[in-house]
C-alpha cells in the first residue's frame, strides 16, 4: 500500500467520524470501507496499471466525503474535497482529475465509459450483493428520513427496492455478475417475501417505534461516544509522555550512578560535583513528576442508597463501588436505568471528573517537562563551567 493511500484513508476516516452528520446513517464511514474492500476485491481480479489502480481506491476512499458538506451535489463536492487534499500531497493535475472523475462516475444515473468506472460503479453498489442487504436498505431508509429528503412506509420501501433491483440496477463487470449477482436475486427474493408479510412488518415497526422513542437521540449517544474517547486517548497520550520521561530519567540517573559519580572519589574530580548534583537532581524531580502524573487516586469505593436515589453518585465510575456487594450494585443500576434523567447526568459527571484528571495530568506534566528541559539546560552550563574554571588544567596551575 502507498504513502498516498495511508494518508488518504487517514484523511477519509478522520473526515467521516468528526465531520459528518450523525444522521448519515448509511452514507458513512462503514459504507466507504464497504466500498474500498468491494474495490480491491475487482482489482485483485482485473489487472489494470498501477497508477489506475491507486486512483480507483483513493476515489473509493473519498466519493462520499462531499457528504460533509450536505447531501445534494455530493459527488461534486466529494471532487473539490479530493482535489484540496490530492492538491497538497504533491499529486499532478492529471492524476487530480482522474480520481475526480471515477467520484462522479458513482452518481446515481451514470453510465461507466471504460472497465475503471465499471469497477466503482459495482464496488459502490456492492451492498446489493452482501448478506446484511436488508439491514443496509433500513439505515439507507432511516438516514432519508432523518435528513428530511424522503419518508417511505415499509409497503413503500419495499416496492423502491424491488423496483431498483428489476429495473434500474445492474452489474457492469463480468467478475460481479459471475460473483455476486447470485447474493444480489437471493436479496430480492428476501425483499418480495418480506413485502408479502404485511402484519409481521407492521408489528416490527411498532417495536422499532417503541425503541425510538425510548433511545436516546443519535445525536447524543455520538456525543458522548466521542467525547469520552478523545478524553480516554487524551488520557493515554499524557500517560505515555509520562513514562517516557520516567523512563529517560531512570537510564540518566543509571548512567550517572555507574559511570560519574565513582569517579568524585579522585580528588582530581572534586570539581564535577557539584554538576553532578544538579544533573541529578533534576532528573530525581522529573521522576517523581511524572510517576505523580500517572499514580491513581484511591476513593472510598461505596455509596449509599441514599446517594444513588438524591443521584449524587455516579455508578458510572469503578472508584465509587468497588468495595460494594454485587447485589447492592445491580440495585443501583437498575435504578440508574430507570431514570434517563439519571443516565446522562452520570454520564455528565464521568466526563466532568475525566477532564479534571486530565487538567491535572497535563498541568503536571508541562512542569515535568519544562523542569526536564531547563535542568538538561542547567547542568551542561554547569559541566561546562566547572571544566573551564575548575577542571584539571586548572588545578595543575
Amino acid at each position: 500500500m502507498s504513502d498516498l493511500i495511508i494518508k488518504t484513508e487517514q484523511f477519509a476516516v478522520d473526515l467521516l467520524t468528526n465531520k459528518l452528520d450523525a444522521k448519515y446513517l448509511y452514507h458513512n464511514l462503514k459504507h466507504t470501507q464497504r466500498v474500498v474492500k468491494s474495490t480491491k476485491e475487482l482489482l485483485s481480479f482485473y489487472k489494470i496499471e498501477k497508477q489506475e489502480e491507486e486512483a480507483l481506491v483513493l476515489a473509493a476512499w473519498l466519493h462520499d466525503t462531499g457528504y460533509t458538506k450536505g447531501a445534494k451535489n455530493h459527488e461534486k463536492s466529494s471532487c473539490v474535497i479530493a482535489s484540496d487534499f490530492l492538491e497538497k500531497q504533491g499529486c499532478n493535475p492529471e492524476f487530480v482529475k482522474k480520481v475526480g472523475t471515477y467520484i462522479m462516475a458513482t452518481s446515481r444515473y451514470h453510465e461507466p465509459q471504460n472497465l475503471q468506472e465499471e469497477i466503482i460503479r459495482d464496488a459502490d453498489a456492492s451492498h446489493f450483493a452482501k448478506k446484511s442487504y436488508l439491514e443496509t436498505s433500513d439505515a439507507l431508509k432511516d438516514e432519508l428520513e432523518q435528513l428530511n429528503i424522503a419518508s417511505f412506509s415499509n409497503k413503500e420501501w419495499c416496492n423502491e427496492n424491488i423496483k431498483m433491483f428489476k429495473k434500474e440496477h445492474k452489474f457492469y463487470t463480468d467478475y460481479a455478475r459471475k460473483n455476486w449477482q447470485e447474493e444480489k436475486d437471493k436479496n430480492l427474493k428476501k425483499i418480495i417475501k418480506e413485502k408479502k408479510a404485511e402484519k409481521d412488518i407492521a408489528k416490527k415497526e411498532a417495536i422499532k417505534a417503541k425503541y425510538k422513542s425510548d433511545s436516546p437521540d443519535r445525536s447524543v449517544q455520538t456525543l458522548f461516544r466521542v467525547t469520552l474517547k478523545n478524553h480516554l486517548k487524551l488520557s493515554d497520550i499524557a500517560d505515555t509522555k509520562a513514562n517516557i520521561l520516567l523512563s529517560v530519567n531512570a537510564i540518566v540517573i543509571s548512567l550517572a550512578l555507574s559511570n560519574l559519580i565513582p569517579k568524585l572519589d579522585n580528588p582530581s574530580n572534586t570539581y564535577l560535583i557539584y554538576p553532578t548534583l544538579i544533573f541529578i537532581v533534576f532528573s530525581i524531580i522529573s521522576m517523581v513528576l511524572s510517576i505523580l502524573a500517572t499514580r491513581p487516586n484511591v476513593t472510598s469505593g461505596e455509596f449509599t442508597k441514599e446517594d444513588v436515589n438524591e443521584k449524587k453518585v455516579n455508578l458510572l465510575f469503578f472508584g465509587n463501588f468497588h468495595k460494594m456487594k454485587l447485589s447492592d450494585y445491580e440495585w443501583a443500576i437498575n435504578e440508574l436505568t430507570k431514570d434517563k434523567e439519571y443516565v446522562y447526568s452520570s454520564l455528565t459527571k464521568d466526563l466532568y471528573f475525566l477532564g479534571k484528571v486530565l487538567d491535572r495530568k497535563y498541568k503536571i506534566l508541562w512542569w515535568t517537562y519544562t523542569i526536564f528541559m531547563v535542568g538538561m539546560v542547567i547542568s551542561v552550563i554547569a559541566f561546562g563551567i566547572a571544566f573551564r574554571f575548575f577542571g584539571p588544567e586548572r588545578m595543575l596551575l
